[in-house]
């Protein structure tokens, strides 16, 4: 369920804004991300799976936060972060 190491390397030099930045709204959203999804598939064969649905509800609390965030600071940011990622909002 969890990430690998290789697939967390690739999204931080995708979306990293500078080298070495691993602290960045843009890349931890990236990270997020990448989590939600492995648990979402991960609840079609599982759907009883209560206990990992509360950490995928307390993910996406925590994604949302941080979008809200970079929202408020730079909306140029957010607006390409979106369309990168491909979220609804």
């Amino acid at each position: 369920m969890s990430i690998t190491a290789e697939r967390k390397q690739s999204l931080l030099t995708e979306y990293a804004t500078k080298k070495g930045d691993t602290g960045s709204p843009e890349v931890q959203v990236a990270i997020l991300s990448e989590r939600i999804t492995n648990l979402t598939e991960h609840f079609k064969g599982h759907v009883k799976d209560n206990h990992s649905r509360r950490g995928l509800l307390k993910l996406v609390s925590q994604r949302r936060r941080l979008l809200d965030y970079l929202k408020s600071k730079d909306e140029a940011r957010y607006a390409s972060l979106i369309a990168k990622l491909g979220l609804r909002r």
